[in-house]
């Protein structure tokens, strides 16, 4: 049993509201801390019968420092989940291992408010799944992109209206930036002196942060659901075949543009150089793992894109990219509050390493073009 967050005392009342031990599951017979996410606090529950026949779910508190609305982040992942299983249900696929799948109280609720005000959910394990850190294959990358891009397909005519913004301006480049002037007009000036390169960077590129916005304003880009937080480890894949399997970490569900989830993952998974790395020369976009995620997400997409989506594929990975190393700068200018650091100026690296993955981008531009251009009908 965890003790390390206070929060977490509460366990026992949480495991109790769910129907976890039940005469089919059996007896609780573990919990114990799973995973690696740093926002919510995750546990593993393993169940066993008489016959040793195990049972396994995932207990979740989520964080409501982060997520300020927890039921509306619930409403929004049991619309989608739910919408989902209907979908993969219709196409002869097996929802139980394609999709999460919201396990109810036993009062018959999406989750559980506590009586210290913390609130729990549940899901059924998804066994035999496997979950990868960093891109090992060109066909991992692959696999990932056409289940993101299967992910829009099967979301494209549901009402995205009904959805909450779980979190505001999530992926709004523009007030991202806006966010960034403020830190440095305020921020500490001893710190912002030892990074006036990387400023005038993100001064020399305000005029595309309001390149998607205005399109998606002037009904030029469809509002969609998006995953906001594509990256790979945000995938099961099956430990048997090794194949994308499911969609995980549904917290960002919200409406949002195809071209962000594209960015992110691109972002994420097409970096040559860590995430963190201080050696810039490490750093710069694999255009064969650009190719890879590009020819995968538009298979998946499967003709679900308009022609703009498509169009501006390459300028959602750089901006996905500016965005996340203003954020990093913003961040480092204003005493490193939000990102977690380990070590001294550590923002202000992730913020270089964002930004010449940016100005890479930028240097092979034509070719990203090109090789959307290539893959725009599959």
């Amino acid at each position: 049993m965890n003790t390390e967050y206070p929060a977490c005392a509460k366990i026992a009342e949480a495991i109790a509201a769910f129907p976890i031990e039940t005469a089919q599951n059996g007896s609780l017979v573990e919990c114990i801390p799973y995973g690696n996410g740093h926002i919510n606090d995750t546990f593993l529950l393993r169940c066993e019968t008489t016959d040793k026949i195990e049972k396994k779910f995932i207990l979740q508190r989520m964080n409501h420092s982060i997520f300020k609305n927890p039921p509306q982040l619930m409403e929004n992942i049991v619309h989608v989940t739910q919408y989902l299983r209907t979908m993969i249900l219709s196409q002869g696929g097996n929802p139980d291992r394609e999709t999460l799948n919201v396990l109810q109280t036993r009062d018959g609720a999406d989750f559980f408010w506590d009586s210290s005000q913390n609130y729990w959910r549940v899901f059924p394990f998804i066994e035999r799944s496997v979950c990868l850190e960093k891109v090992e294959s060109e066909k991992d990358f692959y696999d990932s992109a056409v289940t993101f891009g299967n992910f829009q397909k099967q979301l494209a005519d549901f009402p995205v209206e009904i959805l909450h913004e779980t979190i505001p301006n999530f992926h709004n480049t523009a007030s991202r930036f806006a966010d960034f002037q403020k830190a440095l007009l305020e921020g500490d000036k001893t710190r912002a002196a030892l990074a006036q390169e990387e400023i005038a960077f993100a001064l020399d590129r305000k005029e595309d942060t309001f390149v998607l916005t205005s399109l998606l304003a002037e009904g030029t880009l469809p509002l969609r659901v998006t995953h906001n937080d594509t990256k790979l480890n945000n995938i099961l894949f099956d430990a048997d075949t090794r194949k994308a399997l499911c969609i995980i970490d549904l917290d960002t569900v919200m409406p949002g543009l195809s071209l962000y989830d594209f960015g992110d993952s691109i972002r994420f998974g097409a970096n040559t150089g860590a995430e963190d790395e201080t050696d810039l020369t490490k750093v710069g976009l694999d255009l064969s793992l650009f190719e890879a995620f590009t020819k995968g997400y538009l298979e998946g997409c499967a003709g679900s894109l308009t022609e703009k989506e498509i169009e501006l594929l390459p300028m959602g990975a750089k901006l996905m990219t500016y965005e996340c190393g203003i954020r990093f700068l913003a961040d480092f200018l204003t005493g490193d509050h939000y990102f977690k650091i380990h070590r001294e100026h550590h923002n202000l690296d992730r913020a270089r390493t964002q930004f010449r993955l940016v100005a890479d981008m930028e240097a092979k531009w034509d070719k990203m073009t090109a090789i959307v251009k290539k893959f725009k009908n599959p």
